[in-house]
């Protein structure tokens, strides 16, 4: 099995430090300071001069010289080819760069954390242009947009003020083509077929799937007019093996104090997904004078996942009824054993999305004179998500009447996944009944949840040149955003047999081969048609506080204005650039929610709040061009994230307590549409060393002042007057409040090592080999009360690496990547749709591709052929209970993605 241990990060970044010290001995005093970087404008490198040339290096060199030559610390991706990123996800791509991993959902990575910091406190633009999302909150599920219509991507580690919309821990601009940046027409046309080597998992998912896209660039009107077009089509097949434990309690009977098993879920997921991307870009620059471009995107991302499973009641089953027998005890836990009687739940669920993202925007440039310019950009965007959720339940018979299983387990103490033997067969149709075989009121639950997302933005502004002096120019302007996001909870009922019967059979034209949980000892579970038998059941439409509470509307009206002082000069020998400015942000915010009594769920009263709160928001950024191409960077600046829209909605549910004390005392829970920002003073430092254009090495050291934080926080002293109790009234009308709050914050720092070197500028016979590397090291202190423990941070991997050896000379490539993260507290949807704090263990990714390309003079110049296996070692993912991970609380596996395919450019 391939690994890539650690020490051959080492030995890349010692290369790199020796090659630095070469590097300077070799070139004399007289060589003087670096030349000025050409003028760019936010992170944009200059134009490579209509720069045909493709392939791995190329990207990297790219990437490097939108590094070198901003004015802000930033990290960059370039394609290496007309819709070609260097990876299949772009989430992937940035989960490489230096300080950043990806949390993987659904065996793709999925969120990407910066610094150690969860999705929740960066953002995502697109051209520049702030985005909306599918979920709940603002975080960008990066699947939505195909890495095949990007062709760069720039991550902010610093503030800039010119900057509109940006996070607290970062900022990620994914960027399309500018057709006037090419020399002349170019089409490219590229398709790949995939196969998951766990096969197929569930009848009706195949294990194999393709992905095509098609590329279009050219000019007209001698070169005054751009189009760009790109297609993308994904259908992409997912299978999982996964397992999941309930708990582990310590008193159940027989265990002797020690943890057993609460309950266990072995599952066989398989999801396919399909996504269609088009992008547009039309740019006229009918003179010098002015210059217009017309930006266009839309996603539409259908998923439908099937699970089927055995859900057990074990040590939290019915403990008249379940017994253990002949338990193996190690190290405090119940590793072996029989359990008695237990009422399995045979699961057959489907889950489908249907997700839709339209986004444009419409730029202006005016260049009135040599010293003044101007702009205007109009942008909108637009997300919608659907939902459905169902759950339908088998058994051995219904709770009060069926028959029950015997169940001999052993747990693998290394990996934490059991393994399972019943008595019965439960694939065998005549041996299962649809029904609710474990008491919990149901047969089975369905819900079709929605999420909608709107922005409209307009942004003015203006640019004053100067020909002397520190400051190059001035850029001052103004923005205004309207957002509005919904979310509506939908039907949600629960599935009963016809006719208040207890249980009904399968039909047998619904019936379809077993699936497979071999993985944990199982050969096969009950399979049937599930939206078949769906059609059998009676809906029963539910009503709960919970339900109600996911109906929130949250409105944002945004004001920023912004000034901006560019500088280029020289101090002594030692070239200077950079900017100073200050942005001040007004937001409007305010949300339509609920008041939803416990007692009566159907008794929601309207409630409305909001606040209006302004942040003004300095900022510095130095770059020091000393000699031998060495750059020392300082950013220093205030940094903002808007808090989740989930926290920020109206909603309060409602009731009367008993359990606080000797009387009846209010309370409620929900959000706080008055919820400040969370805030941060930032400091970073950047030295980076270049070889000729071609490769760098940079240590760079951060930290922020964490000064406001919001968590849930339960509170004494709400003023209940004018709620009306359903039952019980309290003598006084004072009360408890839980709610996310503004708290005192903390800080987060660390370091990044990071390294891009061609090999043959240390060994000319190495010229086509070469290693990208980065690690990172991240610390946090969080402690919003006094003498109250830290917190973690979700998202917070203490260690993060990434390494990437290639080869390319000849048409020939080959790629080998390995991405490294440590243990971190995550996020993941949660029961009831809500997301839930999980313990994550670390894992390592290795990812490899090999590529020929045939070349110019050749009857098939122009085609590249690709072979690429994603998660070449089927790493797991793995969740626990604990943050030492002694108790396992999930085990995934997603198997190997092979692709093969080709893409032709003419």
């Amino acid at each position: 099995m391939l690994k890539l241990k650690r020490n051959l990060l080492s030995v890349a970044l010692a290369s790199a430090t020796m090659l630095v010290a070469a590097s300077v001995q070799a070139q004399t005093v007289t060589d003087g300071a670096q030349e000025n970087p050409s003028d760019t404008t936010q992170d944009e490198a200059s134009t490579l001069d209509k720069v045909t040339v493709t392939g791995i290096r190329v990207g990297i060199e790219r990437a490097i010289e939108t590094k070198q030559s901003a004015d802000v610390i930033v990290e960059a991706i370039s394609a290496e080819d007309i819709g070609k990123l260097p990876d299949q996800s772009i989430a992937e791509s940035i989960a490489r760069l230096p300080g950043l991993t990806a949390q993987r959902v659904a065996g793709r990575a999925s969120t990407i954390s910066i610094r150690g910091l969860a999705e929740d406190f960066g953002t995502t633009l697109l051209n520049g242009r702030e985005q909306v999302s599918v979920g709940h909150n603002r975080g960008a599920e990066f699947d939505q947009y195909p890495s095949e219509l990007l062709s760069a991507v720039v991550v902010h580690k610093t503030v800039d003020a010119g900057l509109i919309g940006q996070g607290l821990s970062g900022t990620v601009n994914l960027k399309t083509v500018r057709p006037l940046d090419f020399a002349e027409r170019v089409a490219a046309f590229n398709v790949r077929g995939e196969k998951n080597s766990l096969g197929e998992l569930n009848p009706g998912y195949d294990d194999m799937g393709f992905r095509a896209s098609a590329s279009y660039i050219d000019q007209f009107l001698d070169d005054k007019l751009g189009v760009a077009i790109g297609y993308a089509h994904m259908d992409s097949p997912g299978q999982a093996n996964r397992w999941e434990a309930w708990g582990y309690p310590t008193d159940f009977p027989g265990a002797g104090g020690n943890a057993v098993i609460g309950g266990s879920k072995s599952i066989a997921s398989s999801t396919e997904s399909e996504r269609d991307g088009l992008m547009g870009v039309l740019e006229f620059k009918p003179s010098d004078r002015y210059s217009t471009v017309l930006d266009l995107f839309y996603s539409e991302f259908d998923k439908s996942e099937t699970s089927r499973f055995i859900e057990a009641p074990l040590g939290w089953g019915n403990r008249n009824e379940i017994t253990l027998t002949n338990p193996v005890i190690r190290d405090g836990m119940v590793v072996g054993g029989t359990f008695n009687n237990v009422r399995p739940v045979l699961r057959n669920d489907l889950n489908t999305q249907d997700d839709k993202i339209f986004a444009a925007g419409w730029n202006h440039k005016f260049r009135f004179n040599d010293q003044w310019t101007a702009t205007a950009d109009l942008s909108w965007s637009k997300a919608e998500r659907e939902e459905m959720l169902l759950e339908t339940y088998a058994g051995l018979g219904h709770v009060t009447q069926g028959n029950t299983a015997n169940v001999d387990f052993t747990i693998d103490t290394a990996t934490g996944l059991p393994h399972f033997t019943y008595d019965v067969d439960l694939a065998d149709p005549a041996n299962v009944v649809l029904t609710d075989p474990a008491g919990w009121g149901q047969a089975g639950f369905v819900k079709f949840p929605s999420v909608e997302d709107e922005l409209t933005s307009l942004r003015v502004g203006a640019e004053r040149s100067f020909d002397d002096g520190i400051f190059s120019s001035v850029e001052f302007g103004a923005n205004r955003a309207e957002r509005e996001k919904t979310r509506r909870s939908g039907l949600e009922a629960f599935l009963r047999v016809p006719n208040g019967g207890l249980s009904m059979p399968i039909p047998g034209s619904a019936i379809n081969d077993p699936a497979d949980l071999g993985f944990t000892g199982i050969p096969g579970s009950i399979s049937y048609d599930i939206m078949q038998v769906y059609g059998l059941y009676e809906i029963d439409p539910h009503s709960h506080p919970d339900i109600r509470n996911k109906n929130w509307t949250v409105n944002e009206d945004t004001t920023t204005g912004y000034v901006k002082w560019n500088i280029n000069t020289d101090v002594g020998s030692t070239s200077l650039r950079g900017n100073v400015g200050l942005q001040v942000v007004r937001v409007d915010q305010s949300s339509d929610g609920l008041i939803v009594p416990f007692s009566d769920a159907d008794a929601p009263v309207p409630l409305t709040g909001g606040a209006v709160h302004t942040d003004v928001l300095p900022s510095l950024n130095l770059a020091f061009g000393l000699a031998h191409d060495q750059t020392l960077r300082i950013g220093l600046g205030e940094q903002m994230a808007r808090p989740r829209m989930d926290q920020m909605r109206a909603n309060q549910n409602v009731e009367v307590k008993t359990d606080r004390g000797p009387i009846p005392v209010w309370y409620a829970s929900g959000g706080n549409p008055e919820l400040e920002p969370w805030r941060a003073t930032a400091l970073d430092v950047s030295y980076e060393k270049y070889f000729a254009d071609r490769g760098y090495v940079s240590l760079a050291a951060f930290h922020k002042d964490l000064h406001s934080w919001v968590m849930e926080v339960e509170e004494f002293g709400y003023d209940f007057t004018g709620y009306e109790p359903r039952g019980l009234m309290p003598p006084s009308n004072i009360g408890y409040f839980k709610a996310p709050r503004n708290v005192n914050g903390g800080i987060i720092y660390g370091f990044e090592a990071a390294v891009s070197m061609p090999f043959d500028l240390l060994w000319a016979p190495l010229d086509g080999f070469g290693v990208q590397a980065s690690y990172s090291n991240t610390h946090s202190r969080v402690t919003p009360f006094e003498n109250e423990p830290a917190i973690q941070l979700p998202g917070l991997s203490r260690e993060v690496s990434n390494i990437t050896l290639y080869y390319e000379k000849y048409g020939f490539s080959a790629r080998v990547s390995q991405r490294k993260r440590s243990s971190f507290l995550g996020e993941v949807q949660g029961f009831g749709g809500d997301r839930s704090p999980r313990y994550i263990q670390g894992e390592e990714i290795i990812d490899a591709q090999l590529g020929y390309t045939f070349g110019e003079g050749t009857s098939l110049a122009g085609l590249s052929l690709l072979l690429q296996v994603n998660n070449l070692d089927n790493e797991p993912y793995r969740e626990t209970f604990d943050a030492d991970g002694n108790q396992p609380r999930m085990y995934n596996e997603y198997g190997r993605q092979v692709l093969l395919g080709a893409s032709y450019r003419f």
